[in-house]
């Protein structure tokens, strides 16, 4: 066996079940894009140069691309990769939708605001996955 198969059947179950759930988070999370558009197009920061559901759908297909690389071993580093540049550039929005909300005044709003560090564990996933694969 040659040193790159032998590192992909080195992959332990539960670290398969971190990328396969990082994948479903993430394809789950591309489809609400179209599913659910008007959401997301509310929280599209207004910098953007491009009409918000340009962007919705731009985001969209790629959490359903980067889910999709995690799924298989073979590409789990760069889907990994790609999914934290994704989480990263997604993160104006979230910003976007905490500073649109103001100070919160309800658990809608609380949820808002939790939102923005919550995503670090985010982050950390995907670098772990990326690492490991």
């Amino acid at each position: 066996m040659d040193d790159a198969a032998e590192h992909l059947s080195a992959e332990t179950a539960g670290e398969k079940l971190s990328r396969f759930g990082l994948a479903a988070f993430m394809i789950g999370a591309g489809i609400g894009h179209f599913v659910n558009p008007e959401f997301f197009d509310e929280i599209v920061p207004s910098w953007m140069p491009f009409p918000n559901r340009t962007v919705t759908h731009a985001s969209g297909v790629a959490e359903i691309a980067v889910g999709s690389l995690l799924l298989s071993r073979r590409t789990a580093k760069l889907g990994a990769w790609s999914t934290l540049l994704v989480l990263l550039g997604v993160y104006p929005a979230n910003v976007q939708m905490a500073i649109d909300t103001g100070m919160p005044e309800d658990l809608e709003g609380w949820a808002v605001w939790i939102r923005l560090p919550l995503q670090f564990p985010m982050f950390a996933w995907a670098i772990r996955i990326a690492r490991r694969s």
